[in-house]
């Protein structure tokens, strides 16, 4: 139960980013995290505490039927294997999720297809509830744009709550690559921008005619620049979200669940 046994040292290197893409695996760390990985079949390995042990016994058991190996560890070697304040205790080791650009933009993907695109996202917390919303309204998958932020960093895999196994997500630095990807694959392009000239209630008609036509990709810009307007310019449409009160604008992650539950509302709709 040390937290000198060797897997639990190799485990705590995965902290670094660095780390991560060279063993091609990741932590994820609380139960909601731990169950969803296990679902998705992503886990190689699930360090427990004894206190864990206690609280989660079913899916410490869940593991070992599934054929993961499964690892007591002491308090202090759970501490390091954590990142939050107080650690559940609780900890796998998966396998990284991305998954190649041209999966989630190919024409043989489903027609309607909605994509969450930001670009240069540069906040874990954000990022994660990003996907954590598009996992919510059934999005088909997250693009994630420019030199942004890893998903598998720990703050963007517990914002995800487990919906980090549950969306396709992809990564390309090369934007103009991402953008012409979407194109090519006839899916729809709307930037999100404060000066779009449609307006986000206004836009019923065209989000639907999108879908019928190959699928919707929204784009979301970083969170203290917002989006390139050289990037913006390369979109089929712009849209703006009404502002009616005071507020100058929108938290990126609110913008983003703004505009794709308005995108869902539209795709299900009979």
């Amino acid at each position: 139960m040390s937290e000198r046994n060797p897997r639990v040292v190799s485990a705590v290197k995965l902290h670094r980013s660095a780390s991560r893409r060279k063993a091609g695996t990741f932590l994820a760390e609380g139960a909601n995290s731990v169950a969803a990985a296990l679902d998705a079949g992503r886990v190689e390995e699930l360090f427990y505490s004894p206190r864990a042990a206690e609280r989660e016994h079913e899916l410490v058991a869940t593991a070992a039927a599934l054929g993961v190996r499964t690892s007591l560890v002491s308090e202090r070697a759970a501490e390091h294997l954590g990142e939050t304040v107080t650690p559940p205790g609780l900890v796998a080791v998966c396998r990284l999720v991305d998954v190649p650009m041209a999966q989630v933009v190919s024409s043989t993907a489903p027609r309607s297809r909605m994509l969450a695109v930001p670009v240069e996202i540069s906040d874990p917390g954000n990022a994660g509830t990003l996907i954590r919303v598009a996992d919510a309204v059934g999005a088909d998958a997250v693009v994630l744009a420019g030199d942004s932020v890893d998903p598998h960093n720990g703050k963007c895999v517990r914002a995800c709550a487990g919906s980090l196994f549950h969306v396709p997500i992809a990564r390309d630095r090369d934007i103009d690559a991402v953008l012409t990807a979407l194109r090519d694959n006839g899916i729809t392009v709307l930037a999100t921008t404060a000066r779009g000239e449609v307006d986000l209630d206004d836009a019923d008609e065209l989000l639907r005619g999108a879908g019928e036509s190959g699928g919707t990709a929204w784009l979301f810009g970083n969170e203290a620049h917002g989006l390139d307007p050289a990037v913006a310019a390369r979109a089929d449409h712009r849209i703006r979200i009404p502002i009616h009160g005071r507020a100058e604008s929108l938290n990126l992650a609110a913008a983003a669940a703004i505009c794709l539950y308005t995108g869902a509302r539209v795709r299900h709709r009979p």
